[in-house]
C-alpha cells in the first residue's frame, strides 16, 4: 500500500527526530536559522577590531554580548556604545593571557550567567621582527594569548558551555585564527603564524573531544580586516586591496557574518573546520 504524502511526512519527522535519516522530507523554515535570540556569547577581544565586529553583529542578532578586554576604558567604552540600540552588551575586562586571568573572567562571567551558548577566543597578539633579532619576549607574549588562552578559557567554561548544551542546540566555541597560519605570509612575524596554525590544529582536537558533549568547536581565519593588528590594511587599505583577489579589504559585516553562521543554527554542523574569510588570499592568489 502506498502511503499518502502526510503519512510519509510524519513517518520522515519520527525517523529525523530518532536520528535515522536527515530531515529531507520536512519542511525547511529558514527564518530563525541565523538569530541568536536568547543565547549568551563572551568574545574576549571584544572591544575593538574583529572582536568588535563580531560583538555588534552578536547583539543585532539579539544575543547577550559579554566583551572583555585588558583595557577596562576601551570596554567599557564599546559595551556602552554597543547597548545604545536596545541590545544587551557587558563589560568584562579581564587579561586572559594568563591561566589565572583566564580562570578570573570565567568566574566574572559565571557569577552573572548560568550558562554559556557561544564563547569567541578572539583575544590576539603578534610580534614583528627579524629572524636574528626575534626574542623571547616576541615568542613568549603571542604564544600565551593566541594559542595557550583559547584553550584555558575554554577549560575553565567548560562546565557553563555543557550547561548550555543539549543536540537540538549545541553550544558553540569560535576560535579566531588567521590566513597567517594557513599560508606562507611575506612578514616576519614567526610566533604569530605559529601561533595560528596551532590554533588551527587545536580546533580540530578540541572538536573531536568537545562534540560528544554537544559543544561545537570550529575557527575562523581571518585575512586583511582593518584593525590595530592589521596596521598594513589599516593604514594602507587600497595598497594592500590591490593584492587581494576580491578587490578589497574585509568590511565588519564580512566578519559578523561568518560569525553569526558558525555560532547560530546554520553553523550545527560545521565541526572541527576552519572558515577563511579573507577575499581569497589563501586559496585564490
Amino acid at each position: 500500500m502506498r502511503l499518502g504524502r502526510w503519512s510519509r511526512l510524519c513517518q520522515a519527522r519520527m525517523e529525523y527526530s530518532s536520528g535515522a535519516i536527515p530531515n529531507s522530507e520536512v519542511a525547511m523554515d529558514t527564518k530563525k536559522l541565523f538569530s541568536l535570540e536568547g543565547r549568551s556569547a563572551l568574545i574576549t577581544g571584544g572591544s575593538r577590531g574583529i572582536g568588535r565586529m563580531i560583538a555588534e553583529g552578536f547583539v543585532a542578532q539579539g544575543a547577550r554580548v559579554y566583551i572583555s578586554s585588558r583595557k577596562t576604558d576601551a570596554c567599557d567604552r564599546t559595551a556602552t556604545e554597543l547597548s545604545k540600540g536596545g541590545g544587551t552588551c557587558v563589560a568584562l575586562p579581564m587579561d586572559v593571557s594568563t591561566v589565572d586571568g583566564a580562570r578570573a573572567l570565567a568566574a566574572a562571567y559565571q557569577a552573572r550567567e548560568p550558562s554559556l551558548d557561544i564563547l569567541v577566543n578572539n583575544a590576539g597578539a603578534a610580534w614583528l621582527a627579524s629572524f636574528d633579532e626575534f626574542s623571547e619576549k616576541g615568542w613568549d607574549k603571542v604564544l600565551d594569548l593566541n594559542t595557550k588562552a583559547p584553550f584555558f578559557l575554554t577549560q575553565a567554561l567548560h562546565k557553563a558551555l555543557r550547561a548550555a548544551a543539549s543536540p537540538d542546540r549545541p553550544a558553540k566555541v569560535i576560535n579566531i585564527a588567521s590566513i597567517d597560519g594557513i599560508y606562507v605570509t611575506p612578514n616576519e612575524t614567526y610566533s604569530y603564524v605559529a601561533s595560528k596554525a596551532g590554533l588551527i590544529q587545536l580546533t580540530r582536537l578540541m572538536a573531536s573531544k568537545l562534540i560528544k558533549e554537544h559543544i561545537v568547536v570550529s575557527a575562523i581565519a581571518p585575512g586583511p580586516f582593518a584593525s590595530d593588528m592589521n596596521i598594513f590594511a589599516r593604514d594602507r587599505a587600497a595598497e594592500v586591496a590591490a593584492r587581494v583577489p576580491a578587490g578589497r579589504i574585509g568590511a565588519d559585516e564580512d566578519m559578523a557574518g561568518v560569525a553569526i553562521f558558525l555560532a547560530s543554527r546554520a553553523g550545527d554542523y560545521v565541526v572541527g573546520s576552519t572558515v577563511t574569510v579573507d577575499g581569497g588570499v589563501a586559496f585564490a592568489s
